[in-house]
């Protein structure tokens, strides 16, 4: 069953600590909101399955529609509803970036700059720094615990936020917390350098390719994170705000990467909300492009969205996003 208590934490880092002994060891983050609200944000960095060591991924530049998605939520927990149409974050379906180039650390090591945890201090000691700065912690809620003081920090009473990483295609083992649309993660915004930064961390127990309601494994061998380049075809380009008024003839361009043909027959294109278009059948071939006009339903909005390219099992080739910024020329075509 998906995470009870799905949501985003917005506040400020104002104190952190670090587990370097324990058997699973967290990095704690204390926040305060708006409402002098504290709470602690408990992130994995050690897994209790082997290969222990976490993936991770920073985006020091973090462009993405989520980020508009989020406007306009309070300070404070957010619930958030399952589903796509939200600031909700999915690895796999949200496109939030590219799983290949996730990279394995271990948790605690001596020595500057070569662990998990001084890599999150690196990051969140510059919010703490920084009055202005907000953090984005997407996770699971626990409390607010009456009566009971933080474990960490001493605050009343005990509130917060874990399962700050990646909750789908878990081993059998975890696989209760399964759920899509509801993946853990750390935003950081620094608005007077107008700049996202995203922290992204999975285990390497996890699977990359799940069931599209339940999160459940699909592939389960294969290895945990895709090959760089490993997708056959991949999108390039998309004519997201052409000219005229709507409806208007959107399309998005392929191109086959491969050495050989690819049959595209049972392939389609799916929108941020889930809307498909189904390809041409036929082979696309090796080096060739296809552009592909945009049908049954699927969209692309002028204020940011993802597109993604599965096969005809349904398993994820390939995805992108584009921002509000990226969509507003009209008559111009994106290229990622």
């Amino acid at each position: 069953m998906p995470l009870k208590a799905y949501g985003v934490l917005i506040g400020r880092a104002v104190d952190t600590r670090r587990e370097g002994a324990a058997d699973t060891p967290h990095y704690q983050i204390q926040l305060t909101d708006d409402h002098g609200t504290h709470y602690r944000a408990s992130v994995n960095v050690k897994s209790q399955e082997k290969p222990s060591d976490l993936l991770y991924l920073v985006s020091e530049d973090f462009r993405h529609p989520v980020t508009a998605r989020l406007e306009g939520l309070a300070d404070g927990w957010n619930t958030l509803p399952p589903g796509p149409g939200g600031p909700n974050l999915d690895f796999i379906r949200g496109n939030l970036f590219d799983h290949a180039l996730m990279r394995a650390l271990p948790p605690e090591v001596s020595g500057p700059d070569n662990d998990l945890a001084d890599l999150l201090d690196h990051y969140v000691r510059r919010a703490v720094d920084d009055a202005s700065a907000r953090l984005y912690v997407f996770g699971e809620r626990w409390g607010p615990e009456t009566n009971v003081p933080d474990k960490v920090f001493g605050f009343l009473p005990g509130n917060g936020v874990h399962d700050v990483h990646m909750n789908q295609g878990n081993s059998s083992r975890f696989a209760r917390d399964d759920g899509v649309w509801q993946d853990g993660g750390l935003l950081i915004h620094f608005p007077a350098q107008s700049r996202w930064v995203g922290v992204f961390l999975a285990f390497q127990s996890q699977q990359w390719h799940t069931d599209d309601v339940t999160g459940h494994v699909l592939v389960p061998a294969g290895g945990t994170v895709p090959e760089p380049g490993g997708g056959s075809v991949r999108i390039v380009a998309a004519l997201v705000n052409p000219v005229g008024p709507d409806p208007e003839p959107e399309n998005v361009t392929l191109i086959n990467v491969s050495p050989g043909p690819v049959d595209l027959a049972g392939w389609r294109l799916v929108d941020r909300l889930g809307h498909a278009c189904p390809l041409p059948p036929g082979a696309l071939a090796a080096g060739a492009c296809l552009t592909v006009a945009l049908a049954g339903g699927a969209q692309l909005g002028n204020h940011g969205g993802e597109i993604t390219l599965l096969d005809a099992e349904g398993l994820k080739v390939h995805g992108v996003s584009y921002t509000a910024a990226q969509a507003a020329r009209e008559g111009w075509t994106v290229v990622f």
